[in-house]
């Protein structure tokens, strides 16, 4: 597997924070990386560093969403920004580091949910009008 920065899908995760308002998500903390020849069938995958490693470092919890080429860069726009949303909402609400299941205490991360926060980024104002 290769691996690299992706700065375009980092523009475009720090659009969906600042319209969707996800003030428990801290932007400079989610690094964005495009992985090639990658043996899944995802789109993405989000990873988080074990507190282990965070305690030993002494660093504040980070994550890691990792686009895979050959299935993320072959999508429209619309469903680029989806499979970013479904990765966000694996993030806890207190940014602790650690990631949400699918299933979580009667709340699921799914297609409806993506689709709810979906409609509410495209009826948000944008990024230009709310920082003139």
């Amino acid at each position: 597997m290769e691996s690299e920065r992706a700065l375009d899908v980092q523009f475009m995760l720090d659009e969906l924070l600042d319209r969707l308002q996800m003030e428990n998500v801290i932007n400079s903390r989610i690094i964005c990386m495009r992985s090639r020849k990658a043996q899944v069938r995802a789109y993405a995958r989000i990873w988080s560093l074990p507190e282990i490693w965070r305690n030993a470092l002494e660093i504040n919890p980070f994550y890691v969403i990792e686009v895979v080429s050959e299935h993320y860069d072959k999508l429209e726009e619309e469903e680029k920004k989806k499979v970013l949303i479904h990765e966000l909402l694996h993030i806890p609400k207190k940014f602790t580091g650690g990631l949400v299941p699918h299933k979580n205490r009667g709340r699921r991360i799914d297609d409806k949910l993506v689709d709810e926060l979906y409609k509410k980024y495209l009826a948000s104002p944008e990024a230009s009008e709310m920082f003139p």
